[in-house]
């Protein structure tokens, strides 16, 4: 009986990836495992690095970019592990999947854990979140978080003051890389497939919780995150993706009056620091080019959330279809 499989989606990361698969392979000397790549439409090569050089990895083929949610769960269907991990195509794993399954097998309770995370030059990323409510989304808006982040109460959804060096209960985890009990995960469903790219951890997280599954942060396994390797190629479209995942979220588990509240502080964040880039810009001449891609991100969103909140154009149903699809 296969331990873990390892779901990896891929959109043109050929190299990431690689890196991704050999660093899974180098961790699994201590359990049963597969891998399962699914490819959302890459033209970089990155297909044909799994064909040729990695004859073991089941390799399924999108012939398009259906997203994050669909690609996993496309995958999720396809594995047979009494563990599945979510693995991002942007990282590396150092150590510990061992002790994660060792984890998960001594605590039947739990049903989702999450490794400490390390960006790419090795610092620590705060990646244990609280879910999301109108004072901390406002800290956020404010950027309270950067002023006090040691405060519980100004940190926002971001769980700055807490140092990660311990074992914990948390409301999210981040989807870049997640252990998924099989009993838990049939039970609470998969990933909500309208969340594009985006928002879907949370979601899912909720849904853990709401289910009576723990959601739990495991320090003695690490990795590092290369994050933005994807979004990186297209940064107005992915932040604008965001905003859309982020009232998504919003719309599917808040009241109608909080929801329009949330867009309201949404003008305001981005509005603002649509203001101060531009001063940015004309002060800043050598990063002209970044700071201008990061105006464009914030006047999309800044837009797009007026445009939400005037017409309510988007619609996503609060109670979803009775269907394991989510």
């Amino acid at each position: 009986m296969i331990d873990i499989s390892f779901i990896i989606v891929n959109w043109n990361t050929k190299d990431l990836l690689r890196q991704c698969i050999e660093s899974l392979i180098e961790q699994s000397d201590h359990y049963r495992s597969e891998i399962i790549v699914v490819d959302n439409g890459s033209t970089d090569g990155s297909v044909q690095i799994v064909e040729n050089c990695y004859r073991e990895i089941r390799l399924i083929r999108n012939g398009e970019n259906l997203g994050f949610s669909k690609a996993n769960n496309i995958g999720i269907r396809e594995s047979n592990g009494r563990y599945v991990c979510i693995v991002n195509s942007d990282i590396k794993v150092l150590y510990g999947i061992d002790s994660m399954l060792d984890f998960m097998e001594q605590h039947p309770d739990i049903g989702v854990l999450g490794p400490r995370t390390l960006n790419s030059d090795l610092s620590l990323r705060h990646n244990c979140r609280k879910f999301p409510n109108l004072w901390n989304t406002l800290c956020l808006a404010l950027s309270l978080h950067k002023i006090w982040p040691k405060s519980s109460m100004f940190s926002g959804t971001l769980m700055t003051y807490f140092p990660h060096d311990e074992i914990k209960n948390v409301d999210v985890l981040p989807g870049c890389f997640l252990m998924l009990r099989r009993e838990a995960l049939e039970q609470v469903g998969l990933l909500d497939e309208r969340f594009f790219i985006y928002g879907e951890d949370k979601d899912w997280c909720r849904r853990f919780w709401k289910s009576s599954w723990k959601v739990v942060f495991f320090p003695l396994a690490e990795v590092i995150h290369f994050a933005k390797a994807s979004s990186s190629k297209a940064p107005s479209r992915f932040a604008k993706e965001k905003q859309k995942a982020n009232y998504q979220y919003w719309q599917k588990h808040h009241r109608w009056l909080s929801l329009k509240i949330f867009l309201s502080i949404m003008i305001f964040h981005h509005s603002i620091r649509f203001i101060i880039l531009l001063f940015v810009y004309l002060i800043r001449h050598g990063e002209r080019k970044i700071i201008s891609m990061r105006i464009a991100s914030s006047a999309a969103c800044a837009l797009w959330s007026l445009n939400h909140f005037v017409l309510g154009k988007f619609s996503i149903h609060n109670k979803p279809r009775k269907s394991n699809a989510y």
